[in-house]
């Protein structure tokens, strides 16, 4: 038997029964037993100017530096706009690492390895990415890095980096290997804030003299690099036949005849000087092993904490070990570095050793502070990084590729592109500041 089930609302009422009309806004193509109705809207015709015309909207080309770098979206476009225009030995100095470069990759890969977890519903419409690092506000949660013969990447050098570091609110390094002096980087961003990277030398006098010429521009902070006893096996330079300052042999000539504005700015500046020495003529690692000191120790260490009066912080921590002895030395900070791949391979993931350290710095009441490099390629790895418990990070590569793709320009483009990418991860994650940020937000995958 049928049954036939009648709404009970009231309200409700059965639909009318079909019938051959069509809808309005619907042409019927046939009677009952032809194919379904076809929207009016979808019903080929040929197209009127009047519509064509507002989608005709061709944009004049645009050819200058300018507008490249702000077509540049994220920091490997401005790597691919750098090694463009750079000759290989210097790009090749910038982009590579030490031995079969595994720890960069790993580096790089470990803030992949990485699942975000974040919250609805919540109020960002007003992102705030301002902290304060070693005693001082920071506008952003990332530093430039010391590195060395940046004048060589591109001819603007530290003087492009200390600008925009400036004009962004941010701290920048300058390294004892920058091909600029103290004085003329403090002269160049007398509003910035400097820090300056030393190497401890066998000759304490020298390293005196730069920490008192650091203090006396103006550094507030000083950076002591603790991961190079020796020189790491770089073997990009060793092949590119490497030397400082750039050896004009047949291969660099015809590398040169591509890249002809890079050339014509390194021959038509000031040759290149060191923040630590005048004039070197040699090899990269002969000058490196020049300078660096295979018999430092921990005695060292109390020796420049009783020297500088500054903030000091010790780069190139790669144990939880090592981070807590360092601040019982009187370290006011650490940086979880292997210095970019570049010494050591198959070192320790700094991104990998982060939650170990902040874990082991919380259990001790320990205040230090907590920055991170190394691999560091977008707005979304810092983020990553401070949800994971650093207080800071700093970026080298990343800034030194917009510096090879438009001098100071190119690194503003840089941390402008940084600057998005933290943004944009903070509203998606629900968080409006970085104090939000927790390590429920990050997932490292595999653990």
């Amino acid at each position: 038997m049928t049954h036939t089930i009648q709404p009970t609302n009231p309200e409700i009422t059965p639909a009318p029964e079909a019938t051959d009309t069509p809808a309005a806004g619907y042409a019927a193509p046939g009677g009952p037993s032809a194919a379904p109705l076809v929207p009016a809207a979808l019903k080929r015709r040929i197209p009127k100017y009047s519509d064509l015309a507002p989608l005709m909207q061709f944009k004049k080309p645009e050819f200058s530096r300018a507008a490249k770098l702000q077509r540049a979206s994220t920091i490997w476009e401005l790597r691919d706009m750098a090694k463009r225009r750079t000759p290989q030995a210097p790009f090749d100095y910038t982009d590579g690492a030490a031995e079969a470069e595994i720890t960069l990759r790993r580096a790089r890969e470990a803030f992949l390895d990485i699942e975000f977890r974040p919250g609805i519903l919540r109020n960002v419409s007003s992102i705030d990415l301002s902290t304060d690092i070693l005693g001082k506000p920071s506008r952003l949660p990332v530093g430039i890095a010391p590195t060395g013969f940046t004048r060589m990447m591109q001819s603007e050098g530290e003087y492009a980096g200390s600008r925009a570091a400036e004009a962004a609110g941010i701290p920048y390094t300058l390294s004892t290997m920058g091909t600029a002096s103290i004085e003329d980087v403090a002269a160049a961003a007398p509003n910035g804030r400097n820090w300056f990277q030393l190497y401890l030398w066998t000759d304490r006098d020298r390293s005196l003299e730069l920490i008192e010429r650091a203090a006396k521009a103006g550094n507030d902070t000083l950076m002591v690099t603790v991961d190079t006893a020796v020189a790491g096996a770089r073997l990009r330079d060793v092949r590119n036949g490497m030397t400082i300052p750039p050896a004009l042999t047949l291969k660099t000539v015809l590398d040169a005849s591509y890249r002809p504005v890079w050339w014509f700015n390194f021959l038509t500046h000031e040759p290149l000087t060191f923040a630590s020495l005048s004039r070197y003529t040699g090899t990269v690692a002969d000058l490196i092993n020049s300078m660096f000191d295979p018999t430092l120790t921990f005695e060292d260490l109390d020796w420049l904490r009783e020297t500088w009066k500054g903030k000091l912080v010790v780069k190139g921590i790669q144990t939880v070990e090592d981070a807590r002895k360092v601040v019982d030395h009187g370290a006011d900070g650490i940086i979880l570095s292997n210095h970019g791949g570049r010494q050591l391979d198959r070192a320790p993931i700094p991104f990998h050793l982060l939650p170990d350290v902040k874990e082991a710095f919380t259990k001790d009441n320990n205040e230090a502070a907590i920055i991170l490099d190394t691999g560091i390629m977008s707005g979304a790895d810092i983020i990553a990084a401070l949800a994971l418990g650093a207080d800071f990070t700093l970026i080298g590569r990343a800034y030194l590729y917009g510096l090879m793709a438009g001098g100071r320009a190119g690194v503003d483009r840089a941390i402008q592109i940084l600057e998005k990418d933290m943004t944009r991860t903070m509203a998606l994650l629900g968080v409006s500041k970085l104090s939000e940020l927790t390590p429920e937000h990050v997932r490292i995958l595999g653990k």
